[in-house]
C-alpha cells in the first residue's frame, strides 16, 4: 500500500472521512489522523484518541484565528507549533472532555459562520496556526490539514491527531502504512500535496528582473512578489544552471549580525571554518562561476536580535542560526524550482529537509563551510 492519489483522498474528505496524513514515503516519516474539522464527529475523536493516541488538535488559518479573537498561547517559541489558547464551545456541552463535546467544539470553530462569541477560553481543544498559504511555505500537519479540507471544498479547518505507537513514540516509516492499511483509511503524503498545489497554485510569482555587478561577478537579480505575506524576495543567479547537473545554491534570509556586521565570534575554535553568510555565500558562487543565491525577506525578530547582541563578546557564545529548514522550505523551494534547479550542491551543513521532493527538487550534496 502506498499513497493515494490526491484526488482520491480530497473526495474523501470532502464527504467527511478520516485519512492518514504522512511527511513523505521515507522510513523516518510521521504521520497524522485528519477528519475535515466542520464534519469531525464524536466516533471520530473517540477514533483518534484509543488508536492514533496523540493530542487531538484543531489546524486552523490565521484569518480565522483573528476572527475567534483567540490569542496565542503564552510562552510561544517559534520552532513548536503555535498554539492558541484552548477552546470551549459556549452552548451545547457538558465537561467539555468527552469526544462529543470536543468534537462539537471542533464544529463550532471551524463553521463558516464562527465567530469569538462562539467559544470561551480555556477548553478542551487546541487549536493551532497554519503558516499562511500552507504547505507552500512550512510542510507541517497544521498546513496539511488546513489546506486539504479546503481543496476539498470544505472550510480550512481540520481535527487532527498525530499517530503514536505502543510505546507513546511517533510511529514511522512503514508502520503508518500498516495502521492505514489496517482501518481502511486512504494515505496522503504532504510532499504530493505540496506537488499538486504547486500545479493549480503557487505562493510567489516572479515580477521582474535585472543585472547586478558585484565583486564576485555580474548576477541576473529576479524579483519575486510573496502576496500572503505582501514581501519581496530575491534570487541572485550566476550563469546558466542546467536543470540535469546539480547547481551550487544557498538560500537564507538576512541575519544582521551575520550577514551586516559579518560578526565571528571570538572564541571560536581554529579548527571550524566561518558559516555561509552573504558575502561568503557569494564569493563561493562566484569562484564556481554558477550558481543561485535566494534571499528570503522573512522579518528578524527583534527579541532574537537583542538577545544575540546581548551575548557578544561572552566566551563560547556565538549567534545561532535561523532555524531555515521549516520555516522557510516552501517559498526557497518555489524560487528555486522556478530557476530552473532540480538537484542542488546546497550550501549548508547537513540538515533535514522533508518533503522537498513534492517540489521536484533533490540536495545532492551539502558543502559545508571551509
Amino acid at each position: 500500500m502506498s499513497a493515494t492519489p490526491i484526488g482520491d483522498v480530497l473526495r474523501a474528505i470532502a464527504t467527511g472521512q478520516r485519512v492518514v496524513v504522512i511527511e513523505d514515503d521515507t522510513a523516518q516519516a510521521s504521520g497524522c489522523v485528519l477528519v475535515a474539522a466542520d464534519k469531525v464527529s464524536e466516533s471520530d475523536v473517540n477514533f483518534m484518541a484509543a488508536h492514533a493516541r496523540g493530542l487531538v488538535c484543531l489546524a486552523i488559518t490565521e484569518s480565522r484565528r483573528r476572527r475567534l479573537s483567540l490569542p496565542m498561547m503564552a510562552g510561544g517559541d517559534r520552532q513548536r507549533e503555535p498554539f492558541t489558547v484552548s477552546i470551549e464551545a459556549v452552548e451545547g456541552v457538558s465537561t467539555g472532555i468527552s469526544a462529543a463535546d470536543r468534537a462539537l467544539t471542533m464544529r463550532v470553530a471551524s463553521a463558516a459562520h464562527a465567530s469569538a462569541g462562539h467559544l470561551v477560553q480555556p477548553g478542551h481543544v487546541f487549536p493551532i496556526v497554519a503558516q499562511p498559504d500552507g504547505v507552500l511555505r512550512r510542510a507541517g500537519f497544521a498546513e496539511a490539514c488546513s489546506d486539504l479540507p479546503r481543496l476539498a471544498g470544505r472550510e480550512a479547518a481540520g481535527a487532527y491527531t498525530v499517530l503514536l505507537d505502543d510505546a507513546g513514540e511517533l510511529l514511522r516509516g512503514a508502520a503508518l502504512l500498516a495502521f492505514a492499511r489496517e482501518h481502511g483509511l486512504m494515505v496522503c503524503a504532504i510532499s504530493d500535496l505540496i506537488h499538486h498545489r504547486l500545479l493549480v497554485e503557487g505562493a510567489v510569482r516572479r515580477s521582474q528582473s535585472s543585472r547586478l555587478a558585484t565583486p564576485y561577478g555580474e548576477f541576473a537579480v529576479h524579483a519575486y512578489y510573496d502576496e500572503p505575506i505582501d514581501a519581496v524576495h530575491l534570487a541572485l543567479v550566476l550563469g546558466l544552471p542546467e536543470p540535469g547537473k546539480p547547481v551550487l545554491t544557498r538560500v537564507q534570509t538576512v541575519e544582521t549580525l551575520r550577514d551586516v556586521l559579518a560578526f565571528e565570534s571570538a572564541q571560536t575554535p581554529a579548527a571550524h571554518a566561518p558559516g555561509w553568510n552573504l558575502a561568503r555565500s557569494l564569493a563561493r558562487i562566484g569562484a564556481e562561476g554558477c550558481g543561485i543565491l535566494v534571499l528570503l525577506a522573512e522579518r528578524e525578530p527583534p527579541q532574537r536580535l537583542l538577545e544575540q547582541v546581548s551575548r557578544l563578546g561572552q566566551a563560547g557564545e556565538q549567534p545561532k542560526p535561523p532555524s531555515f529548514a521549516q520555516r522557510a522550505l516552501g517559498v526557497g523551494a518555489q524560487i528555486l524550482r522556478d530557476q530552473g534547479a532540480r538537484k542542488l550542491r546546497l550550501l549548508s551543513q547537513p540538515v533535514p529537509y522533508r518533503n522537498i521532493a513534492g517540489f521536484e527538487l533533490e540536495v545532492a550534496e551539502f558543502v559545508p563551510p571551509g
